[in-house]
């Protein structure tokens, strides 16, 4: 996708999701009954008769179920909104014996997609591998005659990848950097970043267009991972916008979990479902019918008994239990999780749509800065659903 066609796509997204935001902003684990229920309700009840499995089924493809108006509508229109093209590819030389080492293999997988994408037309001669972690992707995209900078916040990350560098014979430098403090590029750098999250990939964006980097490319992620309130738009065109995004907004292009295995899912699954039984707890005990946020708890706490479950979590919220019907309130967590899932169904028609807005206005905002930028996919989606790619180069 070009500039102009970028600026249109940027417009009617913009438009879309004003229109329909009583759609995808409530959060139906929170909410009892959402407000759009009561304008669609035969969707509401098609949604809420479906089994925990049935939504599963349909998580990663909304698009496809056969589900009353308007859901069709909306499937069709927002996947025209999100469509891009694949990025061309080119052959990567083959890597270095052993250089996958210590590589999961979806990210290594991730990492060839994304270095096959990357057609600059000037030869990079110094990648700068952006939130580098280990350095896996620079590793993979240098070649003899270039070099290589790693930058890192974690100093056990840099030790650990110095070393694969040195035991590659590669010269690198990993560099320990907290990006987000007073820093500079240098413009001879060819800057990268695979999944750097919120604000680290904006603040290369800033730094890189200001130092005349001559080229650049990402893979967003995490567009939640801000330090702001909400977000804080890029471009012209976001800046000029009435769409405001919270947090809890801009968490909703990450909630597709296609790379999850299968004892992660059946963890987050009971996690949620004894959350939810917990829910109508408390808002018994509070005799309030609102939502209660409770911490994040370890892995542990799935193990207890579902009454000291609730006992100790109400605990820390300061509340009394007194004696229930145990089994009854977890069975109940379990069936409205199905519901949640059902109804988060409508949530997942706009999670790329959304996606696509937050990386047009980091395109739109490096074509004001003079780079010529093209967006596409680098990767299918079941290899990682953030396959979105960002490239920019300056005449």
């Amino acid at each position: 996708m070009r500039a102009r066609d970028a600026e249109a796509r940027f417009k009617a997204l913009d438009e879309f999701l004003i229109e329909h935001q009583g759609l995808w902003r409530p959060r139906p684990f929170t909410q009892l009954q959402l407000p759009w229920e009561t304008e669609h309700p035969e969707l509401s009840q098609w949604l809420r008769q479906r089994s925990l499995a049935e939504a599963e089924a349909s998580h990663s493809q909304p698009h496809e179920l056969p589900a009353p108006a308007p859901f069709p509508q909306l499937a069709a229109q927002a996947l025209r909104l999100s469509a891009v093209d694949k990025l061309p590819t080119h052959t990567l030389e083959a890597a270095r014996h052993r250089l996958n080492v210590d590589v999961p293999g979806r990210k290594w997988q991730q990492i060839e997609a994304f270095g096959a994408a990357l057609n600059f037309a000037q030869t990079p001669v110094h990648w700068l591998d952006w939130c580098a972690g280990k350095g896996h992707l620079g590793r993979r995209l240098l070649q003899p005659g270039q070099q290589l900078t790693c930058l890192e916040h974690d100093p056990a990350l840099i030790a650990s990848g110095q070393a694969l560098s040195d035991h590659h014979g590669l010269v690198a430098n990993h560099r320990l950097q907290d990006v987000m403090t007073d820093m500079a590029i240098n413009p001879e750098h060819t800057p990268v970043a695979l999944h750097a999250c919120g604000d680290l990939h904006v603040r290369l964006l800033q730094l890189a267009s200001a130092a005349g980097c001559k080229q650049l490319a990402l893979a967003p992620c995490c567009y939640n991972r801000i330090s702001a309130d909400r977000y804080q738009a890029l471009s012209a065109a976001g800046r000029a916008s009435l769409l405001q995004l919270s947090i809890d907004d801009l968490g909703l292009p990450l909630s597709e979990t296609v790379t999850a295995g299968n004892r992660v899912r059946q963890q987050r699954d009971t996690s949620m479902a004894r959350r939810l039984g917990f829910d109508r707890l408390q808002r018994q005990l509070r005799g309030c019918d609102e939502y209660l946020p409770t911490p994040s708890l370890p892995a542990g706490w799935l193990d207890k008994p579902y009454a000291d479950y609730c006992r100790e979590l109400a605990s820390l919220k300061g509340l009394s239990t007194g004696e229930h019907d145990w089994a009854a309130l977890e069975a109940h967590g379990w069936r409205r999780l199905a519901e949640v899932r059902n109804l988060e169904l409508v949530r997942g028609l706009f999670r790329r749509p959304l996606e696509m807005w937050l990386v047009l206005d980091r395109a739109l905002f490096l074509t004001e800065q003079g780079y010529n930028v093209e967006i596409g996919s680098f990767c299918e989606s079941t290899l990682t659903p953030r396959n979105l790619m960002v490239l920019a180069a300056r005449d």
